[in-house]
């Protein structure tokens, strides 16, 4: 398993990425995640320092420094979309039924794949994207079980595992997306948490809206309109509602991304790991209408050793 860092992409239009052919299902897109993880593993991980990931943000806190602070002090600060920082470069076996808890993913950077035309040709590329999302952005309290039998799995149960976040790109077009580590199984490549220990695996995203939406048009998944009641003319005759079947017949979309971590401060004493991330997803579907936008991000993670 190689580690998934996103390098120069965000400073070099992305040159990380090989272009990708034109996807025309849902399934090529989601297969082609996987190689996208693949594709920026070859990057070195020197790469993640030079664009700040690995550094310790301004006034940075510890778990035990935010757990002294009243709710007022960290009211309208910003302080809770923040995962805690880990100080130190100890080692920690954890053995199998142990959990993994309070872990935190907090996302630094967005990018949104887009086609670029250059010299009369088009390629992929992803473009670095600027969120739009007040600071909620930010997953935490989740958990899951560890098992340990010569390399660490961890297991993701509950938690707050997804966040509705928009991005949007330098052109002015906004895309929405449910940030998501649901379903999450990582696989690790040793058996003790430590210092470039890295661990990744496949996610689910369910779709941004849920059954209950109701679009302009009052249609929606499990309620509303069956069709749009104001254009009568183009869902009748002998093609029927062809035209506009997608926005009509509304679908719940779960799609899979993957996330890769790497583990660059272990605090034995806390028993707390922390280090930097990478994940790629797909964007908002409209519950079917539309064609999903790859989405990667990458930031930095927070867990602790029960």
């Amino acid at each position: 398993m190689k580690f998934a860092v996103c390098t120069l992409a965000f400073l070099s239009s992305a040159a990380a990425f090989a272009p990708s052919p034109a996807l025309n299902t849902r399934t090529s897109l989601q297969m082609s995640l996987k190689d996208d993880i693949a594709n920026l593993g070859k990057a070195a991980l020197v790469g993640a320092v030079a664009v700040g990931v690995s550094a310790a943000p301004a006034q940075a806190l510890t778990k035990s420094e935010i757990n002294q602070l009243s709710y007022l002090q960290v009211k309208g600060t910003g302080l809770a979309n923040r995962c805690p920082e880990v100080i130190g470069e100890d080692s920690i076996k954890p053995t199998s039924g142990q959990k993994l808890v309070d872990m935190c993913i907090e996302p630094k950077a967005w990018a949104v794949e887009e086609e670029i035309g250059k010299g009369g040709k088009t390629e992929k590329k992803f473009v670095t994207s600027k969120v739009m999302t007040r600071q909620t952005y930010t997953l935490d309290g989740i958990e899951g079980v560890l098992s340990n039998s010569g390399g660490i799995v961890f297991t993701e149960k509950e938690g707050i595992d997804y966040a509705p976040t928009t991005v949007q790109l330098p052109g002015g077009e906004r895309v929405p997306f449910l940030f998501s580590v649901k379903d999450l199984v990582a696989k690790g490549n040793g058996d003790t948490f430590k210092p470039g220990f890295q661990m990744g695996g496949d996610t689910n995203t369910p779709s941004y809206r849920t059954g209950l939406f109701l679009d302009p048009k009052g249609r929606g998944g499990t309620t509303g309109y069956d069709m749009a009641v104001a254009l009568p003319g183009l869902q009748s005759g002998e093609e029927g509602d062809d035209e506009l079947f997608k926005e009509n017949n509304k679908t719940f979309d779960v799609t899979q991304g993957r996330i890769e971590m790497e583990v660059n401060k272990v605090n034995a004493a806390e028993q707390e790991i922390g280090g930097v991330y990478v994940a790629t997803q797909l964007s908002d579907t409209d519950m079917g209408s539309k064609v999903p936008k790859k989405i990667l991000t990458k930031g930095i993670f927070y867990a602790r050793i029960d």
